[in-house]
């Protein structure tokens, strides 16, 4: 018993598809290959059953009952689900001891607090009068040419825009 168990846990081992007997695929891609090999033989695909316990399980819809009654993998589901509800009554949940740690922010306060006036843009105001660095001069910076400006307001119509009026 404990070989054949060893046996089938062997990702090597060759297995053969239930929906083209001329497949043989290796238990590792074993998985795959049943979803690639359903969607190619959906005729066969209606005539297997999944087993509710292993999904690489396919058993012809007849024999479904039997298979599940005797399949090898319902006793590992079964002695999950013995050992949960022996489990259920022995938990006791402990009282959680976690505190939330003290803060010392005051974003209400902080809101008042502010003196430096808001980002808008467009605007060459943005450092707060009383601030450091409103002393400083900012130059705008222009990555055109010299001689050269940028325009201060677009034209109406785009050149690249005009549709279709010849000039």
């Amino acid at each position: 018993m404990e070989e054949t168990y060893i046996d089938s846990l062997d990702p090597e081992k060759l297995l053969q598809c239930p929906y083209d007997k001329n497949h043989h695929i290796r238990a590792c891609r074993f998985p795959y290959h049943l979803i690639k090999c359903r969607k190619n033989h959906p005729d066969v695909a209606n005539k297997l059953a999944t087993c509710p316990f292993n999904a690489r399980h396919q058993v012809p819809r007849a024999e479904i009952s039997h298979h599940i009654s005797s399949c090898d993998d319902k006793s590992c589901i079964e002695q999950d689900v013995v050992n949960q509800t022996r489990n259920l009554g022995q938990e006791t949940l402990a009282e959680s001891t976690w505190q939330c740690p003290p803060c010392d922010e005051d974003w209400d306060k902080d809101l008042w607090d502010q003196t430096s006036t808001p980002f808008v843009w467009g605007t060459a105001n943005f450092c707060g009068n009383n601030s450091p660095a409103s002393n400083i001069v900012m130059e705008h910076k222009s990555n055109l040419a010299s001689g050269m400006r940028v325009p201060k307001s677009l034209p109406y119509v785009l050149p690249w825009k005009n549709s279709g009026n010849a000039q």
